[in-house]
């Protein structure tokens, strides 16, 4: 299974793309879709083709997205949910169903605690895929969310079979 997880941003989004190989996962790659400051049609167009492009090459069979949360700013928050709906639109267009966690999700899921902070989330990743180069904050937040996603889906699984066991 191959595991693709989007931070969506709008001056960057981050993704990351892990294998999951039974218990063990392994970093395929990871990199952020940056836009030019300019017309926000534009930027969602450049976040469009270059996740686009990340599916084209990588083919994931799974994608995952961090949810957003409500900042100060309103005109802030409406044009990162632009940019989240261009990251669930994406994957959804190649036929991936996608996962959505809230970030304190992630952060547990990959640090063992809702609110770790950014160098704690960048180390639990560094040492869960050993040697891979972060291409940025983004990127590494987006490979926490394939991380996360992965072990739900493997949880789901154990879950799925431990009931198949059970009723016959």
């Amino acid at each position: 299974m191959r595991v693709l997880g989007i931070d969506p941003g709008l001056r960057s989004t981050g993704w990351g793309l892990v294998d999951v190989h039974g218990s063990k996962l392994r970093h395929v790659a990871n990199g952020q879709c940056q836009t030019q400051p300019g017309p926000l049609a534009g930027r969602l167009l450049a976040l469009f083709e270059g996740l686009s492009e990340v599916i084209e090459n990588y083919a994931p069979s799974h994608a995952a997205v961090e949810q957003t949360f409500v900042n100060r700013d309103g005109a802030g928050t409406l044009k990162l949910g632009q940019a989240r709906g261009i990251a669930m639109l994406v994957p959804a267009k190649f036929r991936l169903e996608v996962g959505e966690y809230a970030p304190n999700a992630v952060k547990k899921a990959v640090v063992g605690v809702g609110h770790a902070d950014k160098r704690q989330v960048e180390h639990m990743v560094s040492l869960q895929l050993p040697g891979v180069k972060l291409a940025g904050p983004d990127a590494t937040d987006a490979l926490a969310i394939a991380i996360c996603h992965a072990h739900h889906i493997q949880a789901g699984s154990h879950f799925q079979a431990a009931l198949q066991r059970a009723s016959g």
